[in-house]
């Protein structure tokens, strides 16, 4: 890893840009180069510039760099990471090439210029420079089957998935020439400095997820026309009810592109010899016409989908394939669907959907057995083992199960018996598990996790060294405590783990119980805690759901005893006489944020999205959120400078009124949730509770002392109404509703310390109560509950 400090990309299109961009994401310098423009844009000739200046010369590799500045979801983690990475062209640059530990190709899907620009790279290779190519497809020996011996030792592929930021996927292709220790360097380096999941694919038509991944969108494609469905039906099957994302299958196809899909298809049709699979393979009539009237999906404005504009506003249509006309929208309505909904398991989910006799059913159904007998039909061609399938098409099409995971859960005998019925042909693969008495493909035990490789033996399943596994620790008997909400769980070296495990990780009664447990057991027993979990997101915050109850109860007692227990439990985190680090991730929102802040450190996953979001439910931070931001934000001013001091204050408060959410950890950092040169970030969020436990380990070793109460200067009545006065500003402009208002002031108040002099000294429990009280009376107003109830119901904020 420490070697990979310096990269270059050639071919700044979409995805070679995207490419850079992690590649800085990651702290990699990085030059990306593109060919030379053969004519100018109406702006150069307006500007009087020719083919030989250099903002020409560069205009392509530019035009990249300034794409990732502007596409959302952003590629970049913050937009000064931009900074690394520097535009050049293949012809003035070539040379600087040298310069670099690790050279990407992204050009073109076209084999002869892939060779020529390798034999270009060549002559300005440097020993030990390891080159690679993110193609889709073509074959990675051919490319470099003219270069050196010396050269293909060190050039192997590297698949990355669009977008490269979000996309865990990276599968690795060596060639028989590739130095072995090369590709082992890549693979650390991807995973520990990039963050990706790695696989290792073999040198075949579209690798392992786009084989298997396109030839399920093809065979569903075919069979919607022979059933006579439309792509909205297909759809409300294939998405989350078989575990695959909300897209499914047409809108995914919108989004890769029909162009890119049709490319797809053909590079695996005309590089395959089995006819069947050719078949399968083949472009309908419809996806062809489709594209020669420019209908490629979300880049040309319509595909599959399209948004037009009515009377009642935006309203998406969907093609029907018997008229080739748009039409509003439908949903297949099944029992199986329901049922699937509301299973408690993934297994019980595939059960409920892919054995029911219903339309839903027989498509879940047929969709399932294709993909499943097509993925057992391709090992050993274009993988070893069945983990790496798995593994690939979980990484690489976020489905939730791998297909040899959803065999497993819809049971291996049933469905080959049924498959058998229908007359399909069992792959040997399977054939030989059956045959050996087996009945699933992985043999899951507390102390070890099997799987079903070739020959008909179990192999253990390799894991990161990095990751821990929360589910299966509790599996070997590691739970300390536990309770509905949350469990204390030993993660070795004397560090405990709290994992929140309640519906979405919301915070109630349950977890601030678990929370005071984990500090007396923690400080008895323990070096140290680390706050993570496992789930979808870290924590989306407090039971909003309790709270509207409580407040349209009018039970006040009640209410304000929750407030007062959540921030006394976030105190013994704060003061704990050991160290405790969060270790936050995904959503991290609102009593997510509060958990998290009074951590000794903050372990956070770099797709960590944290924001106090309470002003969009009509409320305030009431767990101690303003008063711990106040502490980050006022540190190191002098009380005595008072606009040093206003100018903090200010900060805080613009981020909590406007409820920001940072998009990134590096983002989180600029709303003061996270610390520079404290808290740390892990690309892989598969290390993170692992790095967590290091960080509590590193401060134990050195002597790990609680911190101190702190007093925290406020800008008292002066300052309030210096907030209240910008927020009365936007007020009168029309940006903010009078509730709004109502909101910011309480806010204002809160931040400003109340109405004591300027520059005053007060007590962290002092911020609390009228922290407390401004929550209870905001959680009282009448348009603050319709905001609670709204959300709840509607799953977004409410303007009123």
């Amino acid at each position: 890893m420490a070697r990979i400090k310096q990269a270059a990309v050639i071919g700044a299109g979409v995805m070679g840009a995207a490419i850079a961009g992690h590649l800085a994401n990651a702290g990699i310098r990085t030059l990306l180069l593109d060919i030379v423009p053969n004519k100018l844009t109406e702006k150069e000739e307006a500007k009087g510039l020719t083919l030989e200046d250099k903002s020409v010369r560069n205009r392509l590799a530019r035009t990249g760099l300034e794409r990732l500045l502007k596409e959302k979801p952003a590629p970049l983690f913050h937009k000064k990471i931009a900074e690394r990475i520097e535009v050049g062209n293949l012809e003035d640059d070539l040379a600087r090439l040298g310069e670099a530990d690790w050279v990407i190709e992204a050009v073109v899907e076209n084999l002869k210029i892939k060779q020529d620009l390798f034999s270009r790279i060549e002559k300005v290779w440097k020993p030990g420079m390891i080159v690679s190519s993110n193609t889709s497809g073509i074959s990675i020996r051919d490319m470099v089957k003219e270069c050196s011996p010396e050269f293909r030792k060190h050039f192997l592929g590297t698949h990355f998935f669009n977008p490269p930021r979000y996309m865990k996927l990276l599968e690795i292709i060596p060639t028989p020439d590739t130095d072995a220790a090369i590709v082992e360097e890549m693979k650390a380096f991807a995973e520990e400095g990039l963050g990706k999941g790695v696989v290792f694919a073999k040198d075949t038509p579209n690798f392992i997820a786009n084989r298997i991944g396109v030839y399920g969108l093809a065979i569903t494609f075919q069979k919607m026309l022979e059933d006579g469905l439309g792509p909205d039906e297909v759809d409300t099957v294939t998405g989350r009810a078989m575990g695959r994302p909300k897209s499914a299958t047409f809108r995914t196809l919108d989004l890769v592109g029909l162009d890119t899909f049709i490319h797809v298809s053909n590079n695996v049709r005309e590089n395959v010899d089995d006819p069947d699979e050719k078949k399968a393979f083949e472009v309908p009539a419809l996806l062809q016409k489709m594209v020669e009237k420019g209908w490629l999906g979300a880049k040309s404005g319509q595909g599959f989908f399209k948004k037009v504009k009515g009377q009642k506003g935006s309203e998406i249509l969907v093609l029907d394939p018997a008229t080739g006309e748009y039409r509003p929208r439908k949903k297949l309505k099944a029992p199986s669907l329901e049922m699937a909904k509301r299973a408690k398991t993934k297994k019980e989910q595939f059960r409920a959907l892919v054995y029911a006799n219903d339309a839903a059913g027989k498509l879940a159904w047929h969709i399932t057995k294709k993909v499943l007998l097509y993925s057992a039909s391709r090992i050993p061609e274009i993988a070893d083992d069945i983990v790496s399938v798995d593994r690939a098409m979980r990484w690489g099409f976020n489905w939730d199960l791998g297909p040899f995971e959803v065999w497993d859960a819809i049971g291996v005998e049933k469905s080959v018996a049924k498959m058998r019925e229908e007359g399909e042909t069992i792959p040997p693969l399977v054939e030989e598990l059956l045959a050996k008495g087996g009945t699933s493909f992985y043999d899951r035990q507390p102390d070890h996790d099997k799987a079903f490789h070739l020959g008909g033996t179990f192999s253990e399943v390799e894991e990161h060294p990095k990751f821990i596994s929360l589910a299966r620790l509790k599996e070997q008997g590691k739970v300390i405590q536990s309770n509905r909400g949350a469990s204390l769980i030993d993660i070795g070296d004397d560090v405990l783990c709290l994992e929140f495990h309640s519906p979405k990780n919301a915070i109630a009664a349950d977890i601030i119980q678990m929370i005071n447990t984990s500090v007396k057991e923690v400080s008895a027993n323990w070096r140290g805690l680390v706050v993570g979990n496992q789930g979808a997101n870290f924590c989306v915050g407090a039971n909003l759901m309790l709270i509207l109850m409580e407040a349209q109860d009018q039970n006040w007692p009640e209410l304000d005893l929750m407030v007062r227990q959540f921030q006394k439990a976030m105190g013994s985190l704060r003061t704990m006489d050991r160290p405790v680090v969060a270790a936050p991730f995904g959503m991290t929102l609102g009593g997510g944020v509060e958990v998290s802040l009074p951590a000794d450190r903050l372990q956070a996953s770099s797709e960590t999205y944290m924001g106090l979001v309470e002003t969009g439910v009509g409320l305030i931070p009431g767990g101690g959120g303003n008063k711990e931001m106040l502490l980050r934000w006022t540190a190191d001013v002098d009380p005595k400078d008072a606009i040093g001091l206003q100018n903090r204050v200010n900060k805080v408060f613009e981020t909590i009124a406007m409820a920001k959410v940072s998009t990134s950890a590096e983002e989180a950092k600029d709303h003061g949730f996270l610390r520079e040169g404290l808290d740390g970030v892990s690309l892989n969020q598969d290390h993170l509770i692992f790095d967590a436990k290091e960080q509590v380990l590193a401060l134990s070793r050195t002597g790990y002392r609680a911190p101190e109460p702190k007093k925290i200067p406020v800008v008292g009545e002066t300052g309030y109404n210096t907030l209240r006065l910008g927020a009365y500003g936007l007020l009168q402009s029309g940006y903010i509703s009078e509730h709004d208002y109502k909101i910011a002031s309480k806010l204002a108040y809160v931040l400003s310390g109340g109405t004591v002099p300027e520059g005053t000294l007060v007590d962290e429990q002092y911020l609390l109560d009228i922290e407390r009280e401004a929550f209870l009376s905001l959680a009282g107003e009448p348009k603050s509950q319709q905001r609670m109830q709204y959300m709840l119901t509607k799953n977004k904020p409410l303007r009123n």
